[in-house]
C-alpha cells in the first residue's frame, strides 16, 4: 500500500499537468496561384498588329477602341489607338495624366521606357502599387502617325495584395503585346 500512493499521487499529478494547451503559433500560409503558361497568337487590326495571349478574348468597341478581357482572370486591358496629327505632346500628356490619377490611391507608380527601333515602337510602362483601380498603364508610338494606349482593369475591389499575382500574370501578356507591336502604314 506504500507504494501505492505515491505512484498514485504521481500519475494524478501527471494527468492534471499534461492537460495544459500548447497554443504555439502557425506559420503564415498563402495562397498559392498558379497560371497557365502563355501561349500567344497575332491579332492584326487596321493600324497595326500584335501577339495577344490565346485565353485573352477581343471585344472592339468603337473605331479606336478596344477591350482584350481576361474571363478567368475578371480583368480587361482597356485600348486605345490614336492616330498622331501633330499633337504627339498632347497624346503623351493625356496618357501620363490618366496614369498620375492614381496617385490619390497609389503607393507608388514607376514608369519603364520601352523602345523597339527595328519596329519603330516607343513607350513606357508604368506599374502602380496600392489600392488603385489600375495597376499597369502603357502607351506606345512611332511619334509619327500611330499611338496606343493601355490599361488593366479587374473587376474586383482594388487590393493590391490580393491582385498581386494577377497583375503580375498579365504583366508578362502586356510587355509581349509591347514586343511584338508592330504598325502598318
Amino acid at each position: 500500500m506504500r507504494h501505492f500512493i505515491p505512484k498514485g499521487a504521481t500519475l494524478l499529478i501527471l494527468i492534471l499537468f499534461s492537460c495544459e494547451e500548447n497554443n504555439l503559433p502557425k506559420p503564415a500560409s498563402f495562397l498559392r496561384l498558379e497560371y497557365p503558361r502563355a501561349t500567344y497568337a497575332p491579332l492584326k487590326m487596321d493600324r497595326f498588329q500584335f501577339e495577344q495571349a490565346k485565353g485573352a478574348v477581343v471585344v472592339k468597341k468603337q473605331d479606336r477602341w478596344m477591350d482584350l478581357q481576361y474571363p478567368e482572370m475578371k480583368a480587361t486591358l482597356v485600348l486605345t489607338y490614336s492616330p498622331v496629327q501633330n499633337n504627339l505632346q498632347a497624346l503623351f500628356s493625356d496618357a501620363e495624366q490618366l496614369t498620375f490619377k492614381h496617385m490619390i490611391k497609389a503607393d507608388e507608380i514607376s514608369a519603364k521606357p520601352y523602345e523597339n527601333p527595328s519596329n519603330k515602337v516607343y513607350g513606357k510602362l508604368f506599374e502602380v502599387s496600392g489600392d488603385a483601380a489600375t495597376h499597369i498603364q502603357f502607351h506606345a508610338t512611332d511619334s509619327t502617325q500611330h499611338f496606343l494606349t493601355g490599361a488593366l482593369y479587374f473587376y474586383a475591389k482594388p487590393n493590391y495584395d490580393s491582385l498581386l499575382p494577377a497583375v503580375h500574370h498579365l504583366k508578362k501578356d502586356i510587355v509581349h503585346l509591347m514586343e511584338t507591336l508592330v504598325w502598318k502604314e
